[in-house]
This record gives structure tokens, C-alpha cells and sequence, in this order.
């Protein structure tokens, strides 16, 4: 199931990534946690930023944490 706000689909796994991110943990340990590489996080959170229309994670981050996404 994916959450639909302002016209942007993000899934359950995009807002895991964001939440993890939040906590500070890092890129690479993130996708160790999701059992991914570090560099499919950055790709996928490049993919989030597009879709939300932000130029960095730590905008990524604020804007689902306003929203209450995470």
C-alpha cells in the first residue's frame, strides 16, 4: 500500500528509508537494515527527492516529517 499525499506516491518502503534517515542513521547502514547496498539507498532516496520535489535527503526528511509521515 502506498501513501498518497499532495499528489506524491511514496510506498511503506520509501517512508521506512526516510524514518530510518531521520534517526541519523547512516546511508550505508540503512541499507544494510533493508538488505540493500548503500548505493541503491542513495539511488532510491534520489528518486524520493524527484517525486517530492526536493534537492537533498535532509529536505526529503523535513518534508515527511511535516507531514507527518514519519
Amino acid at each position: 500500500m502506498d501513501v498518497l499525499t499532495e499528489g506524491v506516491e511514496l510506498s511503506h518502503a520509501d517512508l521506512a528509508l526516510l524514518a530510518e534517515l531521520a534517526r541519523g542513521v547512516t546511508v550505508d547502514r540503512v541499507g544494510r537494515r533493508l538488505d540493500i547496498s548503500g548505493r541503491t539507498v542513495r539511488r532510491r532516496l534520489r528518486g524520493i527527492c524527484d517525486r517530492i520535489g526536493v534537492a537533498t535527503a535532509i529536505e526529503a526528511v523535513a518534508w515527511a516529517a511535516r507531514r507527518q509521515l514519519i
